[in-house]
């Protein structure tokens, strides 16, 4: 035998370990947020998202990328996108776990915990393949956007909201489960809708309602094998939402071609696409020249999903970071020993958990919005700041994880190379949906309304007298929103709602030592500009054993 080939001192991948039980921030979080949850599924959940055989379809969706079919072997135009069967695996586990309608059925309603049951199901399946879920999100958006039109929800709610998975292309009611995509941005415009330049021309009516004739194209169209998209498009009125089917009623196909599929970054088991319409047939969603606002809305619960799966993807890294050095020697003793990777994974650890604990919080506000004033206010105040802070921290986030494992994060195989793909996942979350500059201005506009001061006060006061440096940052937020800080200052405002948000939720959820260390470098400045800068006097040992994965 060659000893110089002998393997040692390299540790095991993090597998067959659940993903649920080794969180406790999560748990901590459900149990301030929806205190009467019953986690046992997300227990089962965990086990199966943390698993190898999981795991191994994650891996194949990603090195098997899905392939354009724009024509049959006869020429045929058929505009199908093929994908590897562990694709279909991971689709059928999400749907079955009830992470895209699900939360909209009368049961789940009934809950008064759809939205946080959901969210934390969402987090955990995240942490195993994140670029699925975007046909996942955005069925989860639109299946309550349907319901401006009466009809179209009642054909297509039993399948949206069903726990079922068929990727056939063929008429929704010849199937136990249907998908919904959106398609929005344009080549010119970006996050400018209003620049659109598709045209929907009014084609009389039918069961359905209001139909039109589509003719243009969309630069973004994302996961273009679902069964159904809503559409922005220009019609006499102005710019509307249109709903647009792969499949039509009487069982031919859509005019929808697929131009190409989007060479990304990342997100690479999931297809996008460019798209062109020519006299596809749509039907009108909502009041005709009302798109933007119906959009607005569906954004709101896909920037949910942002901040829940960079969050989810925060805790994987973190996970995957513990699992190295726990196992790695260096130096003569391993490294999860050494005084200067204590700092940063303890640091890494109080970021993803008040990452967490602020996604959960704002999942509970769609729960109870439409029942508690409060919780209406926060909604709209917490997706904006959400969105923005815990997506902007994503990349930074991942590449000092990725560091805590050396070459050994840096390379795309085995279990370690997970590191790779979440650090090419991370930019989507903060770019999809809105980018940073969208979400501070959106914050903004959501500060102009009546008593956002007074309810940010009201969330931020459970916390007073607890942290001299959060005390002085929550006393000069509502001046600094009563004033509705300029555009100039957006960004800032949006970063330190986020921080006094998370540390107020910490300082009810999470141990002393976690809030104090949080409050200590977060809001008292004894932070430096790299994580692994936190004071000596912190609690590193408390910290990192509660963030230990297993």
């Amino acid at each position: 035998m060659n000893t110089t080939h002998e393997v040692f001192n390299q540790p095991e991948p993090l597998v067959d370990v659940n993903l649920f039980d080794g969180n406790r921030p999560m748990q901590d979080a459900l149990k301030f947020n929806a205190p009467a949850l019953v986690t046992t599924h997300l227990s089962a959940l965990g086990q199966q998202v943390g698993s190898a055989e999981m795991q191994q379809h994650a891996r194949l969706a990603n090195v098997f990328t899905p392939q354009l079919k724009s024509h049959s072997r006869f020429g045929h135009r058929i505009d199908q996108v093929e994908f590897h069967p562990s694709y279909h695996a991971l689709m059928t586990a999400a749907t079955a776990s009830g992470l895209h309608g699900t939360p909209f059925s009368d049961a789940e309603q009934a809950s008064g915990t759809a939205h946080v049951n959901r969210a934390a199901a969402f987090m955990l399946f995240t942490e195993l393949e994140p670029s699925i879920l975007c046909p996942i999100s955005m069925t989860y958006a639109v299946t309550p956007a349907l319901k401006d039109n009466p009809a179209i929800y009642a054909d297509w709610a039993p399948q949206l909201t069903s726990r079922a998975y068929d990727p056939a292309l063929k008429l929704w009611k010849d199937k136990p489960g249907v998908t919904m995509g959106m398609g929005m941005t344009e080549k010119q415009g970006g996050s400018d809708v209003r620049a659109n330049t598709t045209q929907a021309v009014p084609d009389g009516s039918d069961a359905w309602g209001s139909r039109f004739k589509v003719t243009g194209h969309k630069w973004f169209f994302s996961a273009p094998m679902c069964d159904a998209f809503l559409i922005l498009a220009q019609t006499p009125s102005g710019l509307s939402c249109l709903f647009l089917p792969r499949v039509l009623p009487d069982g031919t196909l859509n005019q929808l071609f697929i131009q190409r599929l989007k060479d990304k970054l990342g997100n690479k088991a999931n297809a996008s696409s460019e798209v062109e319409f020519v006299g596809a047939t749509a039907w009108l969603v909502g009041e005709e020249g009302r798109g933007v606002p119906q959009i607005l809305a569906m954004g709101t619960m896909t920037r949910l999903d942002c901040a829940l799966g960079t969050s989810a993807l925060m805790r994987h890294a973190l996970s995957l970071a513990l699992n190295h050095t726990t196992q790695r020697k260096a130096f003569g003793k391993a490294l999860i020993e050494q005084p200067l990777m204590q700092n940063v994974l303890a640091d890494l650890a109080l970021e993803s958990e008040a990452a967490t604990a602020l996604a959960l919080r704002l999942a509970r506000s769609f729960d109870r919005a439409a029942v508690d004033e409060h919780e209406r206010v926060m909604q709209r105040l917490l997706t904006p700041v959400a969105k923005f802070w815990i997506c902007k921290r994503g990349s930074y986030f991942a590449q000092e994880a990725m560091e805590c494992l050396g070459g050994n994060g840096y390379v795309e195989e085995g279990g370690e190379g997970v590191m790779a793909r979440i650090y090419r996942e991370m930019p989507v979350n903060s770019i999809w949906e809105g980018a940073g500059n969208i979400m501070a201005l959106d914050l903004l506009r959501a500060l102009r309304k009546a008593d956002a001061a007074a309810a940010l006060a009201h969330e931020l006061a459970p916390a007073k007298g607890m942290h001299p440096a959060l005390d002085q940052l929550a006393a000069s937020l509502p001046t600094r929103v009563e004033l509705m800080a300029t555009e100039i200052e957006a960004r800032r405002l949006a970063q330190d709602v986020a921080l006094a948000v998370q540390a107020a939720l910490l300082a009810q959820t999470a141990p002393p030592a976690v809030f104090a260390a949080f409050c200590d470098s977060r809001l008292d400045r004894h932070w430096g500009h790299s994580f692994g800068s936190l004071g000596a006097g912190t609690d590193f040992a408390a910290i990192i054993a509660r963030a230990q994965p297993r």
